[in-house]
């Protein structure tokens, strides 16, 4: 049980390498964790203190190139769930019915699929968002949730939709040979519930298992870890802290890690409660608002590094000047010497960045909005659609992707006639044809030697070809400066597939299935450091797992920050809770000054509304803060005005 900033990645580090220390083959020990970000520094913070330790000198691991892992079979294996589930289906995808190079696809694909049969369906997308079912899909098979189960439950019409949207979806994905982000845990867990043999083969591999922010679990993923845990051992080490968990929203159940000791019986629970983080000014908040809440296990955050400076608190007249207020601080701390990446604003919600970015913009601050994913961008996304449907013919998101640009007089009636196995003729037709011919080029190039020309090609050579023989890169130089940016977005994937190569992982096979793999699950988290520098702003959400400086807490009034319950009814406990421990995220993002600011006047849906300060703003007590006078937007002299 660790709190904020107690160093839980470090535990983790340390306990692998003690276990290596004593003559236990890598092999045998696995760590999950969330992110690919926090993969990969847990992946090189114990590859480096393996190296220091000189424990892997015959594994001839050199600094310079242990950072693309290529020796991972001599390493501890450290995966994202989602990696995991991808890693394990692979090896075991004959048993599932499931092609080797199944498409996994992302939340827009889903989306689109559900879209398709609501309108084939005569409903009205407008009544029924297609969003809004994909999220209730989602949410019941990270439950362990089957359609058939649903059905059972139906009460309403709607439900019945939800319903009708997931047996056609089902049907898709069998169709297409392809799995979502769900299935890749789900069908894992029935792989290894359903088969004893499979089931022995990962227990036996996986003798030392390792599971970060175990309180951010959803039923399935639990499921998972549980299967995977040899019970004759029971080797199972978990670090998490109630206190952050966040995601109830999209399935994480706290009662996961609050039963850890139920689970296993001889479980020893440890307490980190030293922060090495933040000062202790910020922690005396932290502490002051989470000892509220009543799920919890009680600990109490500490540091030596001293009181530190005190909060700052800002009213503000209204939205405006709250946005103008934070916009002219960040000016200053930069102006001081301050690295702006060394400066977060965080809000409740997103809406809240437009006013920010507004002011930021005003006061010539350099920012960076921690938002949409580089892989998720369209051209990246048209990009990986003519790889994936080289690979998997099946996979009609992606087939409708290619021939949908660049524009090659290939019309929608086109493509359903030739996804409902109907003969196309003209201009349509020869296109398809065209295109086809492109795609069994660029299977043939993804082999092992190319039987045409007896030729290798890398992973670049094969997207640049991709680029131009599909007509896309003259497509974005006609498109002018959104084209120009469009081509710098895929002339950086490009760049980034240059560190995919057949020296670091073997062979190209090995290539295509680790490059696939990172750009199928990445996180919007995984982009930050991709980032130019500048002052970053983003949800509390997403600012799970970060750190700064100077971090600024904005919105701090009653039914923004904490959030009120969109629905009219009255937040639950558990969802009062849960707002706390959003706050308490927030506030242990800051290691040195924390601002916490409130407007007295908000416009929200278009209504001024005066807004009451937040309940959060009662945790200050003690002389750890400094109260400041209400601050209104400056005036035409350029004056600022308090009153």
């Amino acid at each position: 049980m660790a709190g904020a900033g107690a160093g839980k990645t470090k535990t983790i580090v340390e306990r692998v390498l003690e276990i290596i220390r004593n003559r236990v083959n890598p092999n045998n020990i696995l760590c999950v964790t969330f992110t690919n970000k926090a993969a990969s520094e847990m992946r090189e913070r114990i590859t480096q203190r393996l190296v220091e330790e000189k424990v892997i000198d015959n594994f001839d691991l050199h600094r310079e190139d242990y950072r693309f892992f290529k020796g991972e079979s001599d390493l501890p294996m450290v995966k994202t769930f989602h990696s995991l589930g991808l890693y394990l289906l692979k090896r075991e995808h004959a048993s599932l019915g499931l092609v080797k190079n199944f498409t996994i696809l992302d939340t827009d694909d889903t989306r689109s699929l559900i879209k398709e049969y609501l309108e084939s369906a005569g409903y009205d997308t407008k009544v029924y968002d297609p969003s809004k079912i994909r999220s209730s899909i989602s949410r019941e098979k990270g439950d362990f949730k089957t359609v058939q189960n649903y059905r059972s439950k139906i009460m309403n019409y709607s439900m019945e939709v939800v319903a009708n949207s997931w047996d056609y979806y089902n049907r898709k994905l069998r169709e297409m040979g392809a799995v979502d982000f769900d299935d890749l845990i789900v069908r894992c867990v029935e792989l290894l519930r359903d088969n004893q043999e499979v089931r022995e083969k990962y227990q036996n591999l996986f003798k030392y298992i390792h599971v970060d922010e175990y309180q951010d679990t959803n039923n399935s993923q639990y499921e998972l870890i549980q299967l995977l845990v040899d019970k004759k051992h029971n080797n199972i080490c978990v670090v998490g802290d109630t206190d952050q968990n966040i995601y109830s929203w999209r399935g994480a159940n706290l009662k996961n890690i609050m039963s850890f000791e139920k689970d296993y019986k001889n479980a020893k629970v440890i307490l980190l409660e030293q922060n090495y983080r933040s000062t202790q000014n910020i922690l005396s908040l932290a502490n002051n608002a989470i000892k509220k809440n009543t799920v919890r296990k009680d600990k109490k955050l500490f540091t030596n590094l001293g009181e530190g400076e005190k909060i700052e608190v800002f009213p503000a007249f209204d939205g405006d000047s709250e946005a103008e207020l934070i916009a002219r601080k960040c000016k200053e701390l930069i102006e001081e010497g301050v690295n702006p990446s060394e400066i977060a604003i965080l809000y409740r919600t997103n809406f809240q960045s437009r006013v920010l970015e507004e002011k930021m913009i005003n006061e010539n601050v350099p920012y960076n909005v921690l938002g949409i994913r580089f892989f998720d961008r369209k051209e990246i996304k048209d990009v990986l659609s003519y790889l994936r449907v080289a690979l998997n013919r099946s996979s009609q998101v992606d087939l409708k992707r290619v021939l949908e640009f660049p524009k090659r007089g290939i019309g929608k009636a086109s493509i359903a006639k030739l996804f409902a196995g109907e003969e196309i003729s003209g201009k349509g037709g020869a296109a398809i044809v065209e295109t086809f011919v492109l795609l069994d080029r660029i299977k043939s190039m993804c082999q092992s030697e190319n039987q045409e020309e007896n030729a290798q090609y890398e992973l670049s050579e094969i997207l640049t070809y991709i680029l131009t023989e599909s007509r896309m890169e003259q497509a974005f130089l006609d498109d002018g400066e959104d084209g120009a940016m469009r081509l710098a977005n895929i002339s950086e994937l490009i760049t980034l597939s240059e560190n995919y190569t057949k020296e670091i992982y073997g062979s190209f096979d090995n290539v295509l299935e680790k490059f696939l793999e990172v750009t199928s699950l990445s996180s919007d988290q995984d982009d930050d450091k991709k980032e130019k520098v500048g002052v970053r702003l983003m949800t509390v959400h997403a600012s799970k797992g970060l750190e700064f400086e100077h971090v600024f807490i904005s919105g701090l009034e009653e039914d923004l920050f904490p959030s009120k319950n969109f629905s009219g009814k009255q937040r639950s406990k558990e969802e009062e809770e849960e707002e706390r421990r959003l706050f308490y995220v927030a506030v242990t993002r800051a290691r040195k000054k924390l601002y916490l600011s409130y407007a007295e006047m908000r416009t929200i849906f278009g209504q001024r509304n005066i807004a009451l300060p937040s309940q959060f703003l009662s945790d200050l007590v003690d002389d750890i803060y400094n109260w400041n006078e209400i601050y209104y937007k400056q005036n035409n002299s350029g004056k600022v005005v308090y009153i």
